[in-house]
């Protein structure tokens, strides 16, 4: 496992959900082997998680680790920015369940004989292990106190905001539309009768009756579609504080008043 292939892979948990992309690579000291990685976690890959990579297995599709991926990224904080302190490596081993005299074994669910650069890989994490524990002996004089505090997590959570509905009813409203229409008049046209073509006429009554039409506006309706209305969605990323309180302890030291000591 060569330190060049690890950085920018992409690492898998026990699960084969992905993680994030290999940052930094930590090598042991002895061995000079890779013994941990950062990987990008969080929110847009902020946040670098110490992973071990005892039990890991490198694929085509890039590292795939022996932790789950809640795990790892609730890793301790530790700045990826220099070497790993022995208490560092301490805190990191006592988070990941490893014992000392198991450092550098694969985790469980892992079978068959490690490889050769594995076992060195084992070997030098013993080794960190003993000397850190006995840097802590050698310390064991001292009266050590630890501060904690509180620090915000913020995350993002997808919530039901409200529903938007399209609904389609009916109105009526008035239209007026002005159509051409004809009819028919009567009209008198009187001429001149020829008397060479006269001829012999009685006088009487006579009637005679001529039919008008007239056009009416018939009216009459007809649906048809006229428009279509559709709805989507789009996600708008904006920008929000959040604010909180948090609590953090304080050491304060009692020295004793002078003359008050015999």
């Amino acid at each position: 496992m060569r330190p060049q292939e690890l950085v920018g892979a992409e690492v898998y948990d026990t699960r084969g959900d992905r993680v994030g992309k290999v940052a930094t690579v930590y090598l042991s000291e002895e061995s000079q082997q890779p013994e941990w990685v950062t990987v990008h976690t969080g929110l847009f890959g902020h946040k670098e998680s110490f992973v071990p990579l005892a039990g890991a297995q490198t694929a085509t599709d890039g590292l795939h680790v022996n932790w789950g991926k809640d795990k790892i990224k609730e890793a301790p904080r530790i700045d990826a920015d220099g070497r790993l302190s022995a208490q560092e490596s301490m805190n990191l081993y006592d988070y990941y369940g490893i014992p000392v005299q198991r450092a550098g074994e694969p985790g469980r669910g892992q079978q068959g004989r490690m490889p050769q650069d594995r076992q060195t890989q084992g070997r030098g994490q013993d080794e960190m292990r003993a000397r850190a524990k006995g840097d802590q002996r050698g310390r064991a004089d001292d009266q050590v106190m630890t501060r904690s505090e509180e620090q915000l997590k913020v995350g993002t959570q997808r919530v039901e905001t409200g529903r938007v509905r399209l609904r389609k009813h009916v109105v009526t409203e008035e239209q007026q539309v002005t159509v051409p229409v004809s009819h028919e008049e009567v009209r008198i046209e009187r001429e001149p009768i020829d008397p060479r073509n006269a001829g012999k006429t009685e006088i009487g009554e006579e009637e005679q009756e001529v039919v008008l039409h007239a056009d009416k506006p018939v009216i009459g309706k007809e649906s048809v579609p006229v428009e279509q209305v559709r709805m989507r969605t789009e996600e708008v990323t904006e920008q929000q504080q959040v604010r909180d309180k948090v609590r953090k302890e304080q050491i304060d030291v009692d020295r004793p008043r002078p003359g008050s000591v015999k």
